[in-house]
């Protein structure tokens, strides 16, 4: 049977969202439940798939299959497409799998052409409107299809308001509708050398393309790879007949929630505006009126709209956010979708629906998105400074958090700041998807125009990044790279703070303090702790570290960084004199200096974790990286160890690598000096001893043998590590179990993992290092080089972010595998930084392995990805 490539909403249903996309399966289901719907059909993701393999062409076939549910769908709504005495119009819209707002295109009012328009206006008994409706028409099938900008538009209608000394677009009149569309056209064919195409059946197939080709567009793209949306899966096209919301004052469009999805409150939140279309909400062009205000424009309608909400929640048992048109009076239902929501809101959501009796524990822990959590983790305005801050403005509080950064104007310049480590608020007049980059590395975003649902607000809210929309008093000069606003100019480089959770805009810089987590994230993260399997460590290196793992829930340090403790002041002059000492004795001396320092760091660090296991690796780095560079430096530094500048630069000549990542390192340091192994051992063994004589609880080390690829090398490390430490157990006379195990980050250890169980109790990924090695690039270096891979479809996301699953992954399940055939208890973790994200802590659950181990503030989202984890497994 060949391929279906297009269904009518009346033969699909929400189960469908493969095929049909997330809008189209819903559209197919609100049809379903009887709801006032416009007709039309879904193009399937299957043909978007089969567009770009076919070479970026739609087939005969496919384009066969279009146009006989055009035919039907004439037939079941009475009007044609093309006919001036009863047009059919219809709107052109995406819809992926994966709610993507904004990212891809949409077309409206698709149809009209010279005959049509004349015929629409008699039709309607309304020129004004049929003609602004052409207008919009050819501004955006220029801009989304022939890929003409679309300011250049808004720049022709400013001229237009200027003539007529008006303000607002409803002040011009039906002659002045007609003279834009003439411009427009004009402006058309200058630009593309062709007349405005007026055949409705090529409009279509070309709007259509255009859907198509928006899926791979960079802001797409960008999107994709932040959200972890495979390529491969494609859009659908919705084809729907057109209701017109700009058709007079008992006409209107908007978006609205049924909870707030700032706050999770349960009441309609939304706004809508009389007069207008869709795209004009959300492109925030005009500010509109809160959705309460639509029960005294049109009560009836109000009623009606909040049955259907009420309706759609309790079928689809979560928050709903819907976009809705008024024709004349008479409301229809554009689309729904699981509403986009902060951390806050998605939690209080959750909650209040168990307690509501909508959905289980388990099914709550399934609906906030681990990422999300971040936002929560993060700083609030200090209340103190808060009282001398300086509020010169208000906008609409579209996505909470504190924000404070240095002010810019473009998404370039934000990445360009952000990369020399500025932190800094996006002030823009709207925000557009092109900005995704952009809104990605700010701290903040402010705009000037856009309500609560507008582009800005939806991207930040899905980020959790703090945003403020819709200041209308912001005067915004972008060439001087200034903005106005209660009194103050602002240019680029002065700071800025911005409060998402109240609308406030301060003067100046605001300090941020850690964010409090509410009573919801206690019992919600408990529900998730009922379900996982996988434990959850921190990586921690300081006390405070471990302290704040622990508070958000970890149950342990995964990987303890013994060389960030060289670098303080009063060490690394220690740690030098042993790099310089030219025999084992003088190393001796200098590592006696260095073990009092590291074993006060173990007991404060086993304090801190009261008896949860404490994981430490041995010194990993190569030795140069404790040396200096600059020539000043060389020489205040020979002077402070007693050595010629001449000495001191031979010796840094000499550990000098060509690839310090697969150099003089790890393991490779302890077996060419045991000594280090030695002091590191004692320090452990110690601090453990000390910590358990106290008497509050047992110590149990855990000492972690890095960078091994070979069981031989491990073991000389070992015998080194077992005999130091089983002298100091001995003569302290007291029982202290402690285990070695290893790293495994080399592929070589995956491989004769078997081998090395023999040896090692433990095995710990480092994926970092695992991942480069596999790869063959640097983490360093590889971002230079990335973007091209992307750009091309080589890699969807960047290997260091996301687990590679086909080729690490192999190696962890292989190395997993194999260490359990011989010591069947072995534990297995990782502790790269792989550890705090969702789809990579899915895959450790996976292949069964025991923990894994991430940075402080990724905790509560390791623990949230592995519940799901273990549901997604029932």
């Amino acid at each position: 049977m060949s391929t279906k490539y297009v269904y009518k909403f009346s033969e699909g249903n929400g189960t469908m969202r493969e095929l049909l996309g997330g809008k189209g399966a819903n559209l197919a289901e609100m049809t379903n439940l009887g709801m006032p719907v416009p007709q039309g059909f879904t193009v399937t993701t299957e043909a978007c798939t089969k567009y770009y393999e076919d070479g970026k062409q739609i087939n005969e076939d496919i384009q066969k299959e279009i146009f006989e549910n055009l035919a039907e769908f004439e037939k079941l709504v009475g009007k044609k497409f093309g006919d001036p005495e009863n047009p059919l119009l219809v709107s052109v819209r995406s819809g992926a799998r994966a709610s993507m707002p904004g990212m891809m295109d949409t077309i409206l009012n698709l149809g009209l052409n010279d005959e049509v328009v004349e015929g629409f206006a008699k039709f309607t008994n309304n020129p004004r409107f049929a003609y602004d409706s052409y207008r919009r028409f050819i501004q955006m099938f220029s801009d989304v299809v022939m890929e003409l900008p679309k300011p250049e538009f808004e720049k022709i209608i400013d001229a237009k308001k200027e003539e007529r000394g008006v303000t607002q677009d409803v002040e011009l009149d039906a002659d002045d509708m007609k003279d834009l569309v003439v411009r427009f056209k004009a402006f058309y064919k200058e630009k593309k050398g062709t007349d405005f195409p007026a055949d409705p059946k090529v409009q279509l197939m070309e709007a259509v393309k255009a859907v198509f080709r928006s899926w791979d567009n960079p802001r797409a793209n960008v999107y994709r790879r932040m959200n972890e949306i495979p390529y491969d899966w494609g859009t659908a096209v919705n084809v729907q007949m057109m209701v017109f919301g700009n058709s007079g004052d008992r006409s209107g469009t908007g978006v609205a929630f049924t909870r707030n999805p700032a706050t999770g409150e349960k009441a309609l939140f939304g706004e809508y505006l009389i007069n207008a279309q869709g795209e004009d909400v959300v492109a925030g062009v005009r500010t509109p009126s809160p959705i309460s205000h639509l029960h005294e424009d049109m009560p009836e309608v109000y009623n009606q709209f909040a049955e259907i909400a009420n309706r759609l929640e309790q079928h689809y048992r979560d928050m709903q956010d819907m976009e809705f048109t008024i024709e004349n009076g008479q409301l229809f239902m554009l689309q729904t979708r699981n509403g986009k929501r902060t951390a806050a809101a998605a939690l209080k959501i959750a909650v209040d629906l168990v307690d509501e009796g909508m959905i289980t524990e388990d099914e709550a822990v399934l609906r906030v998105e681990p990422k999300q959590l971040d936002s929560l983790l993060h700083p609030q305005f200090n209340a103190d400074e808060m009282k001398k801050a300086e509020c010169i403005g208000k906008g609409l509080a579209a996505s909470p958090g504190a924000a404070c950064g240095k002010v810019v104007f473009t998404a370039e310049d934000a990445k360009e700041w952000a990369e020399k480590g500025e932190k800094i608020v996006l002030v823009r007049r709207e925000t557009s998807p092109e900005d995704i980059e952009g809104m990605n590395v700010a701290e903040g975003i402010l705009t000037v125009r856009g309500g609560m649902t507008s582009h800005a607000a939806v991207v930040a809210r899905g980020m959790g990044t703090c945003c403020v929309s819709g200041c209308g008093e912001i005067v915004i000069d972008e060439e001087a790279k200034e903005f106005s606003l209660g009194g103050k100019t602002l240019h680029e480089g002065d700071f800025l703070s911005i409060d998402g959770s109240t609308g406030n805009i301060y003067y100046g810089a605001i300090p941020t303090s850690p964010a409090a987590i509410s009573g919801d994230f206690g019992r919600f993260m408990g529900w998730a702790d009922k379900v996982r399997k996988l434990k959850v460590l921190t990586n921690a290196d300081t006390p405070r570290d471990a302290k704040q793992g622990r508070e958000f829930g970890a149950q342990g340090i995964g990987l303890c960084r013994t060389e960030h403790m060289f670098f303080e002041e009063s060490r690394i002059k220690a740690m030098r004199e042993m790099i310089v000492a030219e025999n084992t004795e003088d190393r001796k001396k200098a590592l006696a200096k260095i073990e009092p320092y590291q074993q006060g760091d173990f007991e404060a660090l086993y304090e801190a974790m009261e008896g949860d296991p404490v994981t430490i690796r041995f010194l990993d780095p190569p030795l140069h990286e404790f040396l200096p560079t600059k020539e000043e430096d060389i020489k205040e530094i020979a002077d402070e160890l007693g050595i010629t500048v001449a000495k001191l630069k031979e010796v840094i000549a000499s550990l000098h690598e060509f690839n310090p990542m697969m150099g003089h390192r790890g393991c490779r340091l302890a077996v060419s000096y045991p000594e280090i192994a030695e002091m590191q051992t004692t320090a452990v063994i110690k601090a453990a001893i000390n910590v358990t004589k106290k008497g509050n609880f047992a110590v149990k080390p855990q000492i972690m043998i890095p960078l091994v690829g070979e069981v031989k090398e491990l073991k000389f490390v070992k015998d080194v590590v077992v005999a130091t430490a089983d002298k100091l157990i001995a003569e302290s006379g007291i029982d202290l179990e402690y285990e070695v195990g290893t790293m495994i980050e080399i592929p070589r250890a995956a491989l004769t993992a078997d081998e090395i169980a023999t040896e090692a109790e433990f095995f710990s990924f480092g994926t970092n290092d695992l991942t480069q090695m596999t790869f063959g690039f640097s983490r360093d270096d590889a971002g230079k080089f990335l973007d091209y891979y992307y750009d091309n479809k080589i890699y969807e996301s960047d290997p260091f972010a996301h687990l590679d699953q086909k080729g690490v992954g192999k190696l962890v399940e292989m190395a997993a595998k194999l260490g359990r055939q011989t010591r069947p208890d072995i534990h297995l973790g990782i502790c790269g930084e792989h550890g705090g994200d969702p789809t990579s802590v899915e895959f450790c659950h996976r292949v069964g392995l025991d923990y894994v181990s991430c940075s402080p503030f990724r905790v509560p989202i390791a623990r949230l990805a592995a519940a799901q984890a273990a549901l997604k497994d029932k």
